[in-house]
């Protein structure tokens, strides 16, 4: 079957889906995104991820295209027309067509929306699950607004495939003052050498991840120690144990930093509890 996708008020094959050449996403990377997952046809963390797509769009000054209601409407059809059971649908909006030129264009330049929905692997995430992945460090070389889910994700890319060269999984950024921001697609995490769990708090050098969110209130409600306090690649390497967090793969142990062995090199309990109470957690959920 062919996919299909949504651009600017049309459902199209994939083949026949076009944006124009001077739209500013393609000229600029002047734009935002938001992935959610489909688990059983259902979307994951839905509201979130609106919530984040919202404040996105709030930071770079761009209108929403349609409003909240239609894009949900989207998004369903999207997945529904491609029949995905298990997988994502993503969702870009850039701030319009206009003549290349770096400031806003004036006028009334209306936003581009493109939903396009595909299916995932997930025995792959399961399998990762329970063998535990490699991460590797890299210094911080993107933007200082990272909070900010935009198209603009070069350095992302240039990390990722220095990651796969490696045979890493994921690349953890790390900043001037040798603290670990966070991965190259995902949010990273510690259970620190007195067992505290930790990850990076909010702010611009980090994306307010929405699983991220998700799984610190199951922190809570499991009596898991947590703090959202920086850690170093020192304190990383001698961690009780490690994972990332994301919306396609919701937590993942990393058994391996820089090519040492994080703990005894195996999914630590800590890892394990979480992503199975957040999986859990969203049984039901559409």
């Amino acid at each position: 079957m062919s996919r299909i996708v949504y651009v600017n008020g049309r459902y199209l094959p994939q083949a026949q889906a076009r944006v124009h050449i001077d739209d500013r996403g393609y000229q600029f990377g002047d734009g935002v995104y938001e992935v959610c997952a489909i688990r059983g046809g259902m979307l994951i963390d839905e509201a979130p991820h609106l919530k984040r797509l919202e404040r996105s769009l709030g930071e770079l000054r761009i209108a929403w295209p349609v409003g909240v209601e239609q894009l949900r409407h989207v998004m369903r059809e999207t997945v529904r027309r491609n029949r995905v059971e298990n997988g994502l649908v993503y969702v870009q909006i850039t701030r319009g067509v206009a003549r290349r030129d770096h400031p806003f264009p004036a006028g009334n330049v209306k936003p581009s929306l493109v939903v396009t929905a595909r299916s995932l692997a997930i025995e792959n995430y399961d399998r990762w699950a329970e063998t535990g992945v490699a991460a590797m460090t890299l210094p911080e070389t993107r933007w200082a607004r990272c909070d900010i889910k935009s198209t603009s994700l070069l350095a992302n890319v240039l990390a990722k495939q220095q990651a796969r060269e490696a045979g890493a999984f994921e690349a953890w950024f790390v900043d001037r003052e040798g603290l670990v921001t966070e991965g190259a697609s995902t949010n990273a995490w510690i259970v620190d050498a007195e067992g505290v769990l930790r990850t990076r708090r909010l702010d611009h050098a980090i994306l307010p991840g929405v699983t991220r969110g998700e799984i610190i209130p199951l922190c809570r409600q499991h009596g898991i120690a947590f703090e959202e306090r920086a850690f170093s690649v020192e304190s990383a390497k001698s961690a009780r144990e490690a994972f990332v967090t994301s919306a396609s793969a919701g937590v993942i142990p990393v058994v391996s930093i820089d090519g040492g062995k994080i703990g005894d090199a195996k999914p630590g309990p800590v890892a394990r509890a979480l992503r199975a109470a957040y999986w859990g957690s969203r049984q039901g959920i559409g």
